[in-house]
């Protein structure tokens, strides 16, 4: 019996972004298509196989510790982007001011898709999901920018649909409008999860 199964679970691709090489802000320049390596997005500012720890890995290692990077992509979905924007009372959240690298649409509750969980595209393009994505004060500011007033309220409103980060199992591309099937780990939750988080 394989260790992932497929689901009945597919997601379309609405919205596909590239953060730049260059500069300092985390906003992410739109396109219609990305191509994926085992290094990520080609050209991306997160891409690589590896990557500096940061304050969300201190528990583990030194900051600045080289590390794999499992947070190649930022996921995140339009039932959460809706939501966030719901909560802060704004008609919409730009993927953009999110550093987002890709907004799906049809996967209820996506943020808490299990860990290893997979989405694959079309051409066989794998992506392993790592886990959410906890919300932080860099899409904030770029909030704040264009809605003064609006970006405080973002950490609380994103909270648990802040979507996943992910990194490329299997290189190919993706495409607007390409469909991504979910596939997750058979195996059972940890019993004692509860106990470790407290």
């Amino acid at each position: 019996m394989p260790a992932l199964k497929s689901t009945d679970f597919t997601a379309v691709v609405r919205w596909i972004g590239c953060v730049p090489l260059a500069g300092e802000a985390i906003l992410s320049a739109p396109l219609d298509r990305l191509e994926l390596g085992f290094d990520g997005p080609l050209g991306e500012r997160h891409s690589g196989r590896t990557r500096p720890s940061c304050s969300r890995v201190t528990t583990q290692h030194p900051r600045g510790t080289d590390i794999a990077n499992v947070r190649q992509l930022s996921v995140l979905s339009t039932e959460d982007l809706t939501a966030i924007a719901s909560d802060m009372g704004l008609d919409a959240i730009d993927p953009v001011w999110l550093g987002a690298t890709l907004v799906i649409e049809g996967i209820p509750d996506f943020t808490y898709v299990p860990p290893s969980s997979r989405l694959q595209g079309p051409d066989g393009v794998t992506l392993i999901v790592d886990m959410e994505n906890r919300p932080c004060h860099l899409p904030a500011r770029e909030i704040e920018a264009v809605h003064p007033g609006k970006g405080k309220a973002f950490k609380t409103a994103a909270r648990n649909r802040r979507g996943v980060t992910a990194w490329v199992e299997r290189p190919g591309t993706l495409a607007l409008g390409d469909s991504l099937r979910l596939h997750v780990p058979d195996q059972p939750v940890w019993p004692h999860l509860e106990a470790a988080r407290s």
